[in-house]
């Protein structure tokens, strides 16, 4: 199974620990933050990672090369923030035709890998892991069944790590978009299933949630 790992944004809510350093690489329990999610997509059987980046290259490079992984990790450089759905776009072709997971280079978690489906479920496009709305956000991103996610609403937030077929991408081209573009479509038509994780799970957004995760 393949991998990629969102880590092209500018982390402009956690200056100034991000003025010389990518969020994606701020330390958490003595390690930087991508090894945690390398680590658990390898723990998983993960084979192939691609992760996109923007700014600071030459550290996401040095940090890639002082570790050995048990997997092929590709750097898929941008001259120009595409957001989301813009950056897989442009790395789209280091994937074949299998689902592959996307997750955001920015979250902390328990959630395992091996509880991902291998295949996406009958008639889905994409599939979300969610989580209860934990008291720290305002409000939540959608309404689940358990099974599909059916709207927008605030019982559940959306963990940033999902599976998604290369037909999800059909008909976009690449420029600067987010992936909620793609996938409130996909709800709309149907096509969104998901499943829901109760354990750990932070979004590292500001540096009052990353106070709070350290």
């Amino acid at each position: 199974m393949k991998a990629m790992i969102l880590a092209a944004g500018l982390g402009t809510r956690l200056k100034p620990l991000t003025d010389h350093t990518p969020k994606p690489l701020l330390p958490v329990k003595g390690h930087p933050l991508l090894f945690w999610q390398l680590s658990a997509l390898q723990d998983a059987g993960v084979t192939d990672v691609v992760i996109n980046a923007y700014r600071m290259i030459d550290q996401f490079e040095k940090f890639i090369s002082q570790h050995s992984w048990d997997m092929q990790i590709t750097l898929s450089v941008e001259d120009k923030l595409l957001e989301t759905a813009g950056g897989v776009l442009n790395a789209l072709h280091h994937f074949g035709p299998e689902p592959f997971i996307i997750m955001n280079g920015d979250i902390w978690t328990d959630f395992s890998f091996t509880d991902l489906p291998r295949s996406l479920p009958e008639g889905s496009l994409a599939h979300l892991v969610l989580t209860p709305t934990p008291s720290w956000r305002a409000h939540g991103d959608f309404a689940s069944d358990g099974t599909w996610i059916t709207a927008r609403g605030d019982p559940y937030c959306y963990c940033s790590i999902g599976l998604w077929s290369m037909a999800a991408f059909d008909g976009y081209e690449i420029k600067k978009f987010s992936l909620r573009d793609i996938f409130f479509r996909l709800m709309a038509e149907g096509t969104l299933s998901g499943q829901i994780h109760k354990g750990v799970w932070y979004d590292i957004g500001t540096l009052e949630q990353y106070q709070a995760l350290q």
